[in-house]
């Protein structure tokens, strides 16, 4: 598949200056800046995050509201439910509250909805299972926001709300006791960005300052939001940037028994980086919920022991095993169904059914199509009587505005720009997808249909170093905002000795001038044949440290590539 490359710019006279003051590479000025980085303080504050930095707690809307109502509730010994999400997010919302609570109180319990059976958020079901076993708080963690119904049904109950929560809010706000929520209006927190486990974990600071616990009591449970914020793809600036490293200090130096536990199942060896929590640990706690409940995900996190923790770290990664089979198996199947139907593999859009795929993979399998076939994708199947799905995105097209235009022929949707969720009559399934191909159509930029690689900077191969290296290590942890840095290098050949390896991928030995790097390109095998041409490319990549016979060199991990412009 073709690839659009942009290389993103950055001002000279703000390169010029940051170089005057670090005095380190132009190229490494030039990638801060893109970051909004600008000024000496603002790259001390960059690359020594501290905790210090952090903003009071008390400056969010209803904090005082908040911890107000949860202190009469440890007074009086009500008992408290902790609510949230059954993604990574919301388990690991819960299981910071329920640990910070349950050693400053007994009468204390946790709820996580089914996914299956009660679907995302506060749930009735929640709801009358507090009622009938005497819970008169709910602190609800990463969901609520939108919950006005549901929230006004507990108060007639008697029962009292506490929302921490990151969604953007409604007009119409729920009747809590108090919400905590960075975006919801005249709130004037500073930063915007957290992720629900932030917003809860902000809730145990002030808690923390009110009880008169010692300071650094909240900072037991930066492993468990570090895994929040990488696995909710929040942005990686300002406070989550400072909460994303440390918490990697404390997974690397003393882990949560549960964050341990899935680190010896998933074979991870070495220093654990924020990659790791997004491809290793993220998806054994997601899986919990997409193939099963996902109670056992935060009975792990909060196990006492090394050997509880393992138990219930089995499991989930029983689920993602089987939700891994799950996931390829139902690709394979949607893949070729494409594959054979001229009208839909040329269409602009993709929406597949069957009605015996398994409804907790059916988002990732809709992204797993867009790496094939890059166009707004809907991965339906049936859910007692009706067609339930997902659809996923691709860049700047509003998916959730497409659908909308579609509602005619569904019972229900909702989601964002580039995520929703839908259910319609299975009769409706051809209707919906002929109508939904029509308005991507009408709508649809044709640049939107071509995967966009962002670079940050040409370089050249004699300025690719150990101390460069070192350097853009020092900004991680990555993430959205703060990408790990993509390059271009011209005029490149091939010295003779690439090749394919395994049969799928690309290993590349490249000079450029008189330097020679070595590199890999995963599932790019078809790419051998432009080097084969004996002519000069353009390479994209990122850099990386290859160990070998603990032997440690620096070699490209290849994105793209293409015949240099003459």
């Amino acid at each position: 598949m073709e690839k659009r490359w942009k290389i993103i710019n950055a001002e000279d006279e703000k390169v010029n200056a940051l170089h005057q003051s670090l005095q380190v590479h132009p190229l490494l000025c030039k990638i801060l800046v893109q970051r909004n980085i600008e000024t000496y303080e603002q790259a001390k504050d960059f690359f020594i995050p501290q905790l210090t930095s952090l903003h009071s707690p008390w400056l969010m809307k209803d904090m005082d509201l908040a911890v107000d109502r949860i202190q009469l509730a440890l007074h009086k010994k009500e008992k408290i439910l902790v609510f949230g999400d059954y993604d990574v997010d919301g388990t690991t919302s819960v299981a910071c509250m329920f640990q910070f609570l349950n050693k400053i109180h007994t009468e204390l319990d946790f709820y996580i909805p089914h996914r299956y059976k009660e679907g995302y958020g506060v749930s009735k079901a929640g709801i009358d299972f507090a009622k009938e076993n005497g819970f008169t708080l709910i602190i609800s963690l990463d969901c609520g926001i939108k919950s006005v119904e549901l929230i006004s049904y507990a108060k007639d109950l008697g029962i009292d709300f506490v929302v921490c929560d990151h969604h953007l809010p409604d007009e119409k706000l729920p009747p809590a006791i108090a919400i905590l929520n960075p975006k919801q209006k005249e709130c004037n927190y500073p930063y915007k960005e957290l992720c629900g486990c932030g917003v809860g974990f902000k809730l145990i600071c002030a808690l923390t300052e009110r009880l008169n616990l010692p300071a650094e009591t909240p900072f037991e449970y930066l492993d468990l939001l570090a895994t929040a914020i990488a696995a909710d793809i929040v942005p990686m600036t300002g406070e989550n940037r400072i909460l994303a490293f440390h918490g990697l200090v404390k997974a690397n130096k003393n882990p949560n028994h549960g964050i341990k536990a899935l680190t010896k199942l998933s074979s991870l060896a070495g220093e654990i980086h924020i990659t790791n929590l997004v491809f290793m640990i993220a998806p054994r706690v997601n899986a919990a919920g997409r193939m099963d409940d996902a109670r056992k995900a935060v009975q792990m996190f909060i196990a006492s022991t090394e050997e509880e923790a393992l138990h219930f770290a089995e499991m989930l990664h029983t689920d993602n095993t089987e939700r891994k089979e799950a996931d390829k198996a139902i690709t394979e199947e949607a893949l070729a169904m494409i594959e054979e139907n001229k009208i839909w593999k040329n269409n602009k859009s993709t929406v597949v059914y069957q009605p015996h795929w398994h409804k907790g993979v059916v988002g990732i399998v809709a992204s797993r199509l867009i790496e094939t076939y890059f166009r707004p994708t809907i991965v339906l199947t049936k859910s007692g009587n009706y067609a339930a799905g997902s659809a996923r995105s691709v860049p700047g097209f509003n998916l959730y505005e497409a659908i909308h235009s579609c509602r005619e022929h569904l019972l229900g949707y909702g989601g964002h720009f580039a995520a929703a969720g839908m259910t319609l009559e299975l009769s409706q399934i051809d209707a919906f997808r002929n109508k939904f191909e029509e308005v991507v159509s009408a709508t649809i930029l044709p640049e939107q249909l071509i995967p966009e690689i962002v670079i940050d900077s040409e370089i050249q191969f004699s300025d690719i170093k150990q101390s460069l290296y070192n350097i853009l290590c020092q900004m991680e942890p990555f993430g959205p905002e703060n990408l790990r840095p993509v390059f271009v290098a011209r005029n490149v050949v091939d010295t003779g000795w690439s090749k394919i390896v395994k049969e799928e991928h690309l290993r590349v030995s490249l000079k450029q001038n008189n330097a020679v790097l070595t590199g890999i390109g995963f599932w790019m095998a078809d790419k051998y044949e432009l080097l084969k041409q004996q002519k000069p490319v353009d390479v994209v990549f990122k850099i990386e440290e290859n160990e070998w016979n603990e032997q440690k060199s620096l070699q490209l991990k290849i994105i793209d590539l293409r015949i240099s412009a003459i």
